[in-house]
C-alpha cells in the first residue's frame, strides 16, 4: 500500500466521473395495445409529435400519425412480425426525415433512406429533408416544357396535354379535370 498516491487516486476518480451526467434522463415509453395491417396502437406516449419516429424493442421503427387522447396510431416501417400486444416502444424525439443528395441517384434505399443495395454508404453531400412537408407553390415548380403524346393522333391534335404538370388541362368547372391523365 505504500505505492498509492492520493493525486493518482483523485485523477482516476476525475477521469471516471467526467462522463457522468448529474441530471436524470427520462424516456417516454409506451406499450402496444393492438397491431395489425402495418398499424400499431400504442398507449403511454402522451407527448409524441405527429410524424415522430418511434422505436420498438426489437429495433423496428414506426411513424406516429394518428394522435388520439388515450393512444397513438403508428405506421410500421417494416414487418410487424416481432411486435405483439404488450411490446414496448419509445420516442426518438426525431421527426421522420431522409438524407437526400446527388449520391442517392441510382441507389436502392429503404423507407428511412438507408441503402439496401449492398453498394456501401451513400457518398457525397446530403441534406436533411422531412418526409412530411408542404409542397412547393406552382410558381416555384418547373413549367411544362414537354408534351405528352397518347399515341392516338386525333386526341394529340385536339387536346394539348403537358407532361409533369396540370396547367395545360383547360375547361370549365365540374367537367372532371381532376388531374388523372393516362
Amino acid at each position: 500500500m505504500a505505492g498509492i498516491k492520493p493525486a493518482e487516486v483523485s485523477a482516476i476518480l476525475r477521469q471516471q466521473l467526467s462522463g457522468h451526467q448529474s441530471e436524470a434522463e427520462l424516456e417516454e415509453v409506451g406499450s402496444v395495445l393492438q397491431v395489425g395491417d402495418g398499424i400499431a396502437r400504442i398507449f403511454g406516449l402522451s407527448k409524441v409529435q405527429s410524424g415522430e419516429l418511434i422505436e420498438f424493442e426489437n429495433g423496428l421503427k414506426a411513424i406516429a400519425l394518428n394522435l388520439e387522447e388515450d393512444n397513438v396510431g403508428a405506421v410500421l416501417l417494416g414487418s410487424g412480425e416481432g411486435i405483439r400486444e404488450g411490446s414496448t416502444c419509445k420516442r426518438t424525439k426525431r421527426i421522420a426525415s431522409l438524407r437526400v443528395g446527388e449520391g442517392m441517384l441510382g441507389r436502392v434505399v429503404n423507407t428511412l433512406g438507408e441503402p439496401i443495395d449492398g453498394k456501401g454508404p451513400i457518398q457525397g453531400t446530403t441534406y436533411e429533408m422531412p418526409i412530411e412537408r408542404k409542397a412547393p407553390g406552382v410558381i416555384y415548380r418547373q413549367p411544362v416544357n414537354e408534351p405528352l403524346q397518347t399515341g392516338i393522333k386525333a386526341i394529340d391534335a385536339m387536346i394539348p396535354i403537358g407532361r409533369g404538370q396540370r396547367e395545360l388541362v383547360i375547361g370549365d368547372r365540374q367537367i372532371g379535370k381532376n388531374g388523372r391523365l393516362y
